[in-house]
């Protein structure tokens, strides 16, 4: 097992690490951006978890899965051509989750999961 930590200052707050590498999989915390709305936070988030996915010997094209928290729904389409880019011809399995932040300020929360290449 290997873990994968960011420096965010969550990790030691809450006691968790970015990644896990395990079982064949790549598993990536949740993960929140910086900026002034929902799309900057959605580029700021997708940064953090490629640089993650790479540590880990990963890309994008390696997720299996994708979980979308907003606690608002509305601001998820602005969203879309980036995640659609972002993903191209690979897209994973994907669930959008309407529900609180753990800081108002933030309008989007990405966790995603990896398959290690055999």
């Amino acid at each position: 097992m290997k873990r994968i930590h960011s420096g965010g200052e969550f990790e030691p707050k809450v006691g968790y690490c970015r990644a896990v590498v395990a079982g064949g999989l790549v598993h990536v915390a949740g993960t929140v951006g910086q900026g002034d709305d929902v799309v900057s936070q959605c580029r700021s988030a997708l940064e953090v978890i490629g640089k993650a996915l790479g540590e880990a010997g990963v890309g994008f094209k390696d997720v299996v899965r994708v979980r979308y928290m907003l606690p608002d729904r509305k601001e998820f389409e602005p969203c879309w051509p980036m995640l659609a880019e972002t993903f191209g011809a690979h897209p994973p399995a994907a669930t959008m989750i309407e529900c609180g932040l753990i800081d108002p300020k933030y309008r989007i929360e990405i966790e995603v999961t990896a398959a290690l290449p055999e």
